[in-house]
């Protein structure tokens, strides 16, 4: 399983770039063409281009999060909406725009997670007017599926790009929210679908009119920094629908399927400042850690032999098992090496 390194498609200021939005809603005037003798030329494809824009992006609405935007997607009918968790970031309070001619709503928020880097609001009036989408299933995604990213990039409502799936099953190291743990998504559906700054929290539209996945990351380029274009992930939607269902009816996670230690942790550097493991801050009380003699203080060095040098190492390491599988973990206690069988856990919120 792949990991790739990726900056989040972030939420961008609310007072997006004026200049850059007149350029390029100018370019959308739409062209006709016709046949000589009156008859339509629009190809076949288009119309279901047409027919599945026309029927999602009523359902892609815009997020105020104080003083930045981005994307959510309707879940059901009782208000419900679907984002990133980096796009909520610590408000409490939201608007909501289904198109850029519409009043916004109010919405609260319901819950996030941050390991999967999702988040719940719902607003507290209007919810007859949204419309949920439906969800395709993410496992039988398939390399060379031709998909549109909707969403409110630069503060763009009922923007749409396209391209198509270029990988799936991807795993992706995401920058850390709010001071958690790093975000790692599993399972990530690769697209050259453009997603910029403002995407995050839309969603990746199959031709069927069903959704794959929710925009948000981008790719960075390993010499010239910043976005590599062409290379975006979406979180797959059998995570968005699981870990949503459960926001919205506990407020928070208890299973998300995803193997953890249960410590905090963070990481240890040697005498040469450079990285070499990660120090158990604390370990949850009859946690899988604290169950096999861990304590804070010790030092994670590895996983069944694979070095653990920083948290997302760990992280990523975790990827591979699953809650309930037993794994060895290589560590230091004190400077002494030893090694203890551990029975993982699962990552809640």
């Amino acid at each position: 399983m792949s990991s790739v390194l990726s900056r989040y498609s972030h939420a961008r200021p609310a007072l997006a770039l004026l200049a850059a939005a007149a350029l390029v809603l100018a370019v959308v005037a739409a062209c006709t063409s016709s046949k000589p003798n009156g008859a339509a030329a629009n190809p076949p494809l288009q119309g279901v281009y047409e027919t599945t824009i026309t029927r999602l992006l009523p359902s892609v609405v815009e997020i105020t999060a104080g003083s930045a935007t981005g994307s959510g997607v309707v879940f059901d009918r009782r208000g419900d909406i679907v984002t990133n968790a980096h796009v909520v970031g610590t408000v409490k309070k939201f608007k909501v725009r289904i198109s850029a001619s519409s009043h916004p709503m109010n919405a609260r928020l319901v819950g996030l997670f941050t390991p999967d880097d999702l988040a719940v609001i719902r607003v507290i009036h209007g919810a007859s007017d949204l419309k949920p989408v439906h969800w395709a299933n993410s496992a039988k995604a398939y390399v060379g599926a031709i998909v549109l990213a909707m969403g409110s990039p630069y503060g763009l409502t009922d923007s749409v790009t396209q391209g198509i799936v270029s990988a799936t099953g991807r795993t992706v190291t995401a920058p850390a929210i709010g001071g958690h743990q790093p975000t790692i998504i599993v399972n990530a559906v690769q697209t050259s679908a453009p997603i910029n700054p403002g995407n995050s929290g839309g969603a990746l539209v199959l031709l069927s009119g069903y959704v794959l996945g929710m925009p948000t990351l981008n790719a960075e380029d390993p010499e010239l920094g910043g976005q590599a274009p062409g290379i975006g992930f979406a979180i797959p939607s059998n995570t968005v629908v699981n870990i949503g269902r459960q926001l919205i009816r506990n407020g928070k996670v208890t299973k998300s399927d995803r193997a953890s230690l249960e410590i905090k942790g963070e990481t240890h550097v040697n005498e040469l400042r450079k990285p070499n493991g990660v120090t158990v801050v604390a370990a949850k009380p009859g946690g899988a850690a604290a169950d096999a003699g861990i304590r804070p203080g010790d030092m994670i060095a590895g996983i069944a032999g694979q070095a653990t040098s920083d948290i997302a190492a760990l992280e990523n390491a975790l990827v591979r098992y699953r809650p309930g599988e037993r794994v060895k973990l290589q560590m230091q206690r004190d400077g002494n090496p030893r090694q203890v069988t551990v029975k993982l856990g699962n990552i809640s919120s």
